[in-house]
């Protein structure tokens, strides 16, 4: 059978958005009814749905539910896992990568998961301080750790494509817990381990 894309959203929504988007081009000078913009409304307003769904997912079920008990206690990173979000000052775009490590304490996450819960915080209005907190309070919660770190690098649209126009600038933000907050050994690991 063929690849088929099956996108779900609500129609509702969909429709109100539209309206908006359609009165923005508008605003902007543009003829909504130009061929080309026909349809705009319409992909912007499942875009923004599709930008925004970790508004509906919930970063701590998806680390329970797939939870397995693990007598290791060795660190545990995954690195580079895409992060696009959205900022909420600007709604434009920032991307980059995360990189995650946690310390088990009996029990570890399935790997997948981890990329998951980023995907799950990311798609929502986002500053990148909160995005690292809020990826590493899931871990904590969900996990219970002897100790957990995130760090992101990411690129800010708000500010390589508007503002102040430095292209090339990258933010980096980090957060830590237990272990890697208690230990600057531990720490500097995990450190040294993501830049390689």
């Amino acid at each position: 059978m063929a690849y088929r894309k099956i996108e779900q959203y609500d129609e509702e929504t969909t429709e109100q958005l539209a309206v908006h988007v359609k009165e923005i081009l508008k605003l902007l000078g543009e003829d909504p009814q130009r061929e080309g913009l026909l349809k705009t409304p319409l992909r912007v307003a499942k875009a923004l749905q599709f930008l925004t769904q970790g508004y509906f997912q919930n970063g701590e079920e998806i680390v329970r539910s797939a939870i397995f008990n693990e007598e290791n206690q060795q660190m545990v990173i995954v690195r580079d896992i895409d992060v696009f979000s959205l900022c909420e000052h600007h709604m434009m775009p920032f991307i980059g990568k995360a990189h995650i490590g946690y310390i088990p304490n009996g029990k570890i996450v399935g790997i997948s998961k981890l990329g998951r819960i980023v995907e799950t915080y990311a798609r929502r209005l986002q500053v990148q301080e909160r995005l690292s907190q809020d990826i590493l309070d899931c871990l904590q919660e969900a996990l219970h750790p002897l100790g957990a770190a995130v760090v992101i690098e990411a690129s800010h649209t708000c500010m390589t494509m508007r503002g102040v126009q430095k292209i090339n600038s990258i933010t980096t933000t980090s957060a830590f817990s237990g272990a890697f907050l208690n230990s600057e050994r531990t720490r500097n690991e995990f450190l040294k381990l993501i830049n390689k």
